[in-house]
């Protein structure tokens, strides 16, 4: 039963950018640059079957390529952190393809994703950070001002059952025009 779920690549250039904040802050585990992206649709460990209905209905999506803006850095968890993630401006055109990823996965049968799309990138998972040190560590660090790239394709990765961060294996690619 293969863990999947949809995302935008973070091009090599960028990723080399973002992975410029790895480090100084303990309690981290920092991802493998390699597997930045932006996950639009958590899929979740799925049946076969569900798995190729999803690959075909995603490929039916007709959107055109896009820009994608990091507006800085942020943690998600509040006062128990649990990661640190490069935030990407929430466009139109981020969002709505989002949201047809989202009606596409349910109509594959997928239930509903719980969490409010907040679009990013995870740069580390935190485990025992303090709240003081994150805070620290972000008012020291501001955030990458003015990275952007080009999204012109989303993904199907899968993943093992790990604790997240990878590795992350490309299963199908679907070109925006």
């Amino acid at each position: 039963m293969p863990r999947l779920f949809t995302a935008l690549e973070v091009p090599e250039d960028v990723a080399q950018a973002l992975a410029t904040y790895r480090g100084g802050l303990s309690g981290a585990r920092w991802i493998d640059v390699e597997n930045y992206h932006v996950t639009l649709r958590f899929l979740g460990d799925i049946e076969e079957e569900v798995a190729q209905e999803a690959a075909y209905l995603l490929g039916q999506v007709r959107r055109a390529p896009f820009e994608v803006t990091i507006e800085g850095l942020d943690a998600f968890g509040g006062d128990r952190p649990r990661a640190l993630i490069a935030r990407i401006a929430p466009s139109p055109a981020i969002v709505e393809l989002q949201a047809e990823h989202e009606r596409l996965m349910r109509r594959a049968g997928l239930p509903s994703e719980k969490r409010k799309f907040a679009p990013h990138v995870t740069l580390a998972r935190l485990r025992d950070a303090s709240p003081r040190a994150v805070a620290d560590y972000l008012g020291l660090r501001g955030g990458p001002p003015g990275l952007t790239f080009r999204a012109d394709q989303f993904v199907i990765y899968s993943s093992r059952d790990s604790v997240g961060g990878g590795p992350y294996v490309m299963e199908a690619a679907y070109p925006l025009r």
